[in-house]
Order: C-alpha cells, then structure tokens, then sequence
C-alpha cells in the first residue's frame, strides 16, 4: 500500500516540528477568542525574552485559582500579627464528671 504524498508531506512536516521541539495541538476556545489565542501562540512559538515573560504571566494568572502545598501556612505569615508577641495561653480544666 503506497502512501499518498500529501500524507508524507504531513509526515515530515511533523517531523521537523517535533526536531525543533515544537507539537501541533488543536484547542477549544471561544471564537471571539480565536486571533488572541493564535497571537499568544505565535509569542511563545518565539522562544525568546518576551516569551518567557508571557509564559510567566499567563502561568501565574492561572496557578492562582489552583490550590497549593502549605497555603494555610504562607497566610498565617502574612498575618498583621506575625512578630507582635501575643501570647495565647488556654486554660487546662478537669472537666466535668459525667455518671454512666
């Protein structure tokens, strides 16, 4: 069975892509949002300075909403009272005596 050249081209094409660590990929979107997402695709296809900020703002904005290992601890860091020596005691009761 011979391939069609057509289908060798594409082959190859892909080929050159995948050499220059570069992946085709199909990604559903809004079309409104269509030559956005084709101009952000042409920015990180670049690879150089500007790519790089873009990926860390785009990933940032989106890392955001994704929860993360030690969150309760950064915000008790953040606390306005971090470093105002507030002492907590509790106080250590018998308890009560309950009949059974």
């Amino acid at each position: 069975m011979t391939v069609s050249s057509q289908k060798r081209a594409i082959k190859n094409y892909r080929k050159r892509l995948s050499a220059s660590g570069m992946a085709r990929f199909e990604v559903l979107a809004r079309d409104s949002d269509r030559e956005l997402i084709r101009a952000l695709a042409k920015q990180l296809a670049a690879d150089g300075p500007q790519a790089t900020r873009l990926r860390a703002t785009v990933a940032g904005s989106l890392d955001s909403d994704a929860p993360r290992k030690g969150g309760i601890l950064r915000a008790l860091r953040r606390s306005p009272l971090v470093g105002a020596d507030v002492v907590i005691t509790r106080s250590f009761e018998s308890g009560r005596t309950v009949e059974l």
